[in-house]
């Protein structure tokens, strides 16, 4: 029987989480849809304001903005391989601090880029910051909860993604149709520093914490295990099953979920089979949609299964469980290419994106599941990169892929891409067997 929670602070940590998170995807997911305005296309062209964006330059543009999500995602995958090992070493604090700053800066930088080159570089530097948020959020989910409450922590926090996206969709239209495509990057970019602030004077570890009840904390560590402080190369982790199921995950799934970042606005900007587009002035209601959907289905998968280890599911069981659920949830979406209707269209997205979400708090569990504390960050970097690595393969070829094929392709990627991951995780690691400190010192030795 479990042990009944004896207060609740460890909630609020999840809220700044969470709150990290959103601004996180708001700096990322800006130029998505500022992409879509003719003057920023014809800018980064080198076009004059006058001149005509005819199909051939529209086509070359998509072509660029490939090559510039590439090189965000490369610089990603470069940050993981860092920013893991980093937080471990000197804290999750002072790891997410720098990371923060870094990407507010390149955020802000952005409004002053006037070429694809520019714009490849503060990409780059985006990149590179943004790569922190999710090794620090799973590691201080790790310190903060114990493992049974950990998926439906993870996906609360990994809600912020998609309310980011939302209020992108709300927020940068009004302002590029009021005050110009680079205003979106200086508010959107200012947003991160005052983050800084929140995150640097409220953060703390739950041992630390002076506002944290005795009972929670002797609750949050119910099931902990004493682990000593382990210093673990890449190299060394690489050598565990477990590293390498999580890889897998992130490899398949996350560039899926970049693609949606990066092209739905375009998708509904151009795609011809569609009866109806969407614009800069017309996004915000169905993405608006499609991102709620898309946080509920981070929390109720997270949620669900929570309850199933609750009553009595192992780990094992509950988590591939929910992970084939998430799977199945993707598949219909290969005919949000072929329909005409705008509706269904957004209503396979949104499940598809919702099924994602589930997808990823599990994942992000399997680090804090299967690792001692001390080295999750580190693992979670190696799934990030991974992930980042299949994100700048996709990215690389989805503007020429959608110049010469249409959606379609992109979409079957999608419709496969989890069920494959599923079965190959399994091969790997039939059963989810932790790593345990000992294991980690004998490999050391």
């Amino acid at each position: 029987m479990q042990p009944a929670s004896p207060g609740n602070f460890r909630w609020r940590i999840v809220t700044l989480l969470f709150i990290a998170t959103t601004i996180n995807y708001i700096d990322r997911q800006v130029l998505s849809f500022t992409m879509t305005d003719e003057l920023f296309r014809k800018e980064m062209l080198g076009l004059g304001p006058d001149e005509m964006l005819t199909p051939g330059a529209i086509d070359r543009f998509k072509i660029s903005y490939g090559d510039v999500d590439a090189a965000f995602k490369f610089a990603y995958a470069i940050g993981f391989i860092v920013i893991g090992w980093l937080i471990d070493k000197i804290g999750t604090k002072r790891g997410f601090s720098l990371g923060i700053i870094i990407w507010s800066i390149a955020g802000v930088m952005t409004g002053f880029v006037s070429s694809v080159r520019g714009l490849i570089s503060v990409r780059a530097l985006l990149g590179l910051g943004e790569a922190a948020n999710f090794p620090s959020s799973v590691k201080t989910v790790s310190e903060w909860f114990p493992r049974r409450e950990r998926s439906f922590a993870n996906g609360l926090f990994n809600a912020g993604s998609n309310v980011g996206i939302i209020l992108t969709a709300l927020l940068v239209p009004y302002l590029i149709t009021n005050y110009g495509w680079r205003s979106s990057f200086f508010v959107t970019g200012i947003l991160g520093f005052f983050l800084f602030g929140f995150w640097w004077f409220t953060y703390s570890k739950p041992e630390r914490n002076p506002k944290l009840s005795r009972e929670e904390l002797a609750y949050i560590q119910s099931d902990a295990t004493e682990e000593a402080t382990l210093k673990v190369s890449w190299g060394k982790l690489l050598t565990f099953k477990q590293t390498w199921a999580f890889a897998v995950g992130k490899f398949m799934a996350d560039p899926i979920w970049w693609f949606y970042m990066s092209w739905l606005p375009d998708f509904f900007n151009s795609n011809a089979a569609l009866d109806h587009k969407l614009d800069l002035k017309s996004f915000g209601i169905p993405f608006l949609i499609i991102y709620v959907v898309s946080d509920a289905g981070s929390v109720f998968f997270g949620w669900l299964a929570t309850q199933l280890m609750n009553r009595g599911w192992s780990a094992n069981h509950a988590r591939k469980t929910t992970m084939l659920i998430c799977a199945l949830c993707v598949v219909p979406i290969f005919a949000a290419a072929q329909t005409n209707s705008l509706t269904v269209a957004i209503g396979l997205i949104a499940l598809a994106t919702a099924a994602h979400q589930g997808w990823a708090a599990i994942m992000y569990t399997f680090a804090s599941d299967l690792f001692p504390r001390s080295v999750v960050a580190s693992v979670t970097g190696i799934g990030g990169m991974f992930g980042a690595i299949g994100g700048i393969l996709l990215a690389f070829l989805a503007g020429r892929i959608i110049t010469n094929f249409g959606y379609l392709p992109m979409f079957i990627i999608a419709s496969c891409a989890y069920l494959v991951a599923l079965v190959i995780i399994h091969l790997i690691l039939p059963r989810l067997e932790p790593v345990r400190a000992e294991e980690i010192e004998e490999v050391l030795v």
